[in-house]
């Protein structure tokens, strides 16, 4: 059974939280943030091809990759790492290059439950209301939902 995803977008507020737990142990839902062959595979909504120009997942690092709908439009998304925890949580900014001015800022948390189990907790911050408004209004639940279904495969392999 696939575990459930629970996203919170409260009223009046520039924030969601994204909550998700995972039948594997945290240093293997770590590793599948980190790797990009691995990340490749499982982030963003189903029947989507992705194309990482960039991903150094450590302090400093950044990211670059496309999303390519089965329309053929693209999706280019960037950011910085902030600060990377090897197993514990990261810091990063993340954009969507068609709306340059809407940068938000996310802290991804990775729980050790025990007993091989990992929750994965994501929160982020928008410049506005509306800016989070756009980004829940966008597919995201899909896109979070169907990519994690596929990182829980991944894990189950590895």
């Amino acid at each position: 059974m696939t575990n459930p995803v629970a996203i919170t977008v409260p009223d009046g507020l520039p924030f969601i939280t994204i909550t998700r737990e995972f039948d594997a142990p945290v240093e293997a839902v770590f590793r599948a943030h980190k790797e990009p062959e691995l990340i490749e595979q499982w982030l963003g909504p189903n029947g989507y091809d992705m194309a990482i120009e960039r991903y150094e997942f450590v302090t400093g690092g950044s990211y670059r990759y496309v999303h390519t709908n089965p329309e053929g439009a693209t999706f280019a998304f960037r950011g910085v790492f902030h600060v990377v925890r090897e197993n514990e949580f990261a810091i990063q900014t993340f954009e969507y290059e068609d709306f340059p001015d809407v940068v938000s800022l996310e802290a991804l948390t990775f729980v050790d439950l025990g007993d091989g189990r990992t929750r994965l907790e994501i929160a982020s911050a928008y410049p506005s209301v509306e800016s989070r408004d756009g980004m829940a209004q966008s597919g995201m639940e899909r896109g979070v939902s169907e990519g994690y279904e596929r990182l829980d495969a991944i894990l189950g392999r590895s």
